[in-house]
């Protein structure tokens, strides 16, 4: 299984907006991309997740809605309160295996966590033992907002306390008020010790590939 792991600095920073965007960007390098939404929590009437939708649009490989998130609970909360809410079990062992059948439909799968980088799955399983379990390097996706650097420093200490290997951060811009990014950014650079494959401003419409557009696909390539 070759690809990345997307975990974040916190929740509703841009993981999914991320890992829509290095789908597209890949793709467009010939690749055959699977993107993976691990779990999702909350849909609507429909059944429909937005994340889910963002990303089912940006691949190309004909994937279904369940191949790309094989696991949709259905009350925005966190995964094990949400499953408890919806009666099922989150299993470890068949969501791995979820995972990699659509990993194997591709040359590469960016899986994306979900939250934060340690969110409580089951009773002894966590968000990190996934990423543990899949042996994938990490893109950290950054919330440019006040408190960041913390974050962002807590959460690669956490990575490679795991054994994992911080391959790159992104940059997103979430609050568009932030003052001081650039001083920001050089902090994040310096204490992260990792590249960093983009800053994708605040855009009008974030489909995949205007997100592409402000991603460094070769270094992706070279942390393979």
């Amino acid at each position: 299984m070759k690809g990345f792991f997307i975990t974040g600095t916190d929740t509703e920073i841009g993981k999914t907006t991320i890992t829509a965007g290095l789908t597209h960007a890949l793709a467009q390098r010939g690749l055959r991309v699977a993107p993976v939404k691990s779990l999702a929590a909350g849909c609507d009437a429909e059944g429909h997740n937005d994340d889910v939708e963002r990303l089912f649009a940006a691949q190309t490989l004909g994937l279904t809605r369940e191949e790309i998130c094989p696991l949709l609970l259905r009350e925005p909360c966190a995964p094990h309160v949400a499953a408890r809410l919806d009666g099922v079990a989150i299993e470890r062992d068949a969501l791995l295996a979820a995972i990699r059948r659509t990993a194997a439909k591709a040359e590469l799968a960016v899986v994306e966590g979900v939250g934060g980088f340690r969110v409580p799955l089951i009773d002894g399983w966590d968000t990190a033992d996934l990423a543990a379990d899949l042996q994938l390097p990490v893109v950290l996706v950054v919330g440019l907002r006040l408190g960041c650097i913390n974050h962002a420093l807590l959460t690669a200490e956490a990575v490679r306390a795991r054994g994992l290997r911080l391959a790159g951060w992104v940059a997103n811009a979430v609050d568009p008020s932030m003052p001081h990014v650039t001083d920001n950014l050089d902090a994040l650079q310096a204490g992260l010790a990792t590249p960093c494959w983009g800053h994708v401003p605040r855009l009008p419409d974030p489909s995949a590939a205007a997100v592409a557009a402000h991603l460094n696909s070769s270094l992706a390539l070279e942390a393979l």
